[in-house]
């Protein structure tokens, strides 16, 4: 294991060059890795990990367009796709990848086939963080590992194509085994990871639920619209306003800060540039602190789970999720996204 130092401060990770995939590929020579899940996270763990040489197999409901999808990824019925719960009898581990709201409803079905010295392997904490709201408590004989990827099962596939990887913590809540650390490496090595940082199950889901909510995608699509909103109403087209707000951020100059650094792109604008953000970056901090203290509280509270749990059970929550994902796309803004996107040089290739 290696150690980086951030200021003074070392962190515990794990790199290709220390765990190469030819370990990972002997650690688990012997498992069959059951992907349970076929959604947000499924596909590219277990297209990443078919193309790295090991044993997977797909547990997924049957009719379903996730059914259907994993056929089209190569996935055969009855070889390496199965119903969730013969997926789960033939997996030693069992990458439990469902939404956290179908974890809770298929955990009576899956633990009943977590026999001694299986493991059992999550991408998010929040099962096992919250498991007095959830009631997903593992038996004592199995290996209860994660492997986060920081970014979307999409991502974590278009890089891996790419060849490129995308970090990943990883974390032991149990290790029966004693192998629950080789095996939690080799499967965050399998997948593609870039490099993998030590957490914990509990520091996985209140940092995965606070960026969630905060910089990822609630905090940045508030600020989106309230930019997009000043500057529609001082006379500014939808294409201008735009432009200024998501485009520029997103093509220009995000990809700098991913490359260099938030530092290199502020050396490398112009004095004006630089001068204003330098001006007003303090008044944005300390407007937005309150509302991430409050949200943190909020998640290490239990609230947002709780909230998580109650809405996502209900038997109309798909309904009501689409009306506030429609809206959300049929707003000026993302409307006059979607024409600008058409118009890039590469649209029309």
């Amino acid at each position: 294991m290696a150690k980086l130092n951030f200021g003074g401060v070392e962190e515990n990770v794990v790199t290709r060059e220390e765990f190469p995939l030819e370990k990972a590929q002997e650690t688990l020579k012997n498992e069959t890795i059951a992907i349970i899940g076929y959604g947000v996270q499924g596909p590219g763990q277990a297209l990443n990990l078919r193309d790295n040489g090991f044993n997977v197999i797909v547990g997924q409901r049957q009719p379903s367009k996730s059914w259907d999808k994993a056929i089209a990824d190569g996935f055969v019925p009855g070889e390496t796709l199965f119903s969730i719960e013969e997926a789960c009898q033939r997996g030693t581990i069992i990458q439990y990848l469902l939404s956290d709201a179908a974890q809770i409803a298929m955990w009576d079905t899956l633990k009943k086939h977590l026999t001694p010295g299986k493991a059992l392997y999550f991408s998010h904490g929040f099962g096992i963080t919250y498991k007095e709201r959830t009631k997903i408590i593992p038996p004592k004989d199995v290996d209860v590992i994660l492997v986060a990827p920081k970014g979307s099962g999409t991502s974590l596939r278009r890089m891996f194509v790419a060849g490129r990887g995308l970090n990943s913590s990883y974390a032991i809540f149990q290790d029966a085994t004693g192998k629950a650390k080789e095996r939690v490496v080799a499967l965050g090595i399998g997948i593609g990871s870039g490099y993998l940082f030590e957490t914990t199950f509990k520091r996985e889901v209140y940092s995965d639920l606070t960026g969630e909510r905060g910089t990822l995608m609630g905090a940045i699509q508030g600020i989106f619209e309230a930019q997009y909103s000043v500057l529609r109403s001082h006379g500014h087209s939808p294409s201008e306003a735009f432009n200024e707000t998501v485009e520029e951020l997103t093509q220009s100059l995000m990809p700098l800060v991913a490359e260099n650094g938030m530092d290199w792109m502020y050396a490398n604008c112009s004095t004006t540039a630089q001068r204003g953000a330098l001006d007003w970056k303090d008044k944005f901090r300390d407007a937005v602190l309150p509302v991430f203290k409050e949200l943190y509280d909020s998640v290490a509270s239990g609230n947002e789970a709780q909230r998580s749990i109650d809405t996502n059970s209900q038997s109309d929550y798909r309904v009501k999720l689409d009306a506030e994902l429609k809206e959300l796309h049929d707003s000026e803004m993302w409307q006059a996204g979607k024409v600008v996107r058409g118009l890039r040089p590469e649209a029309n290739d």
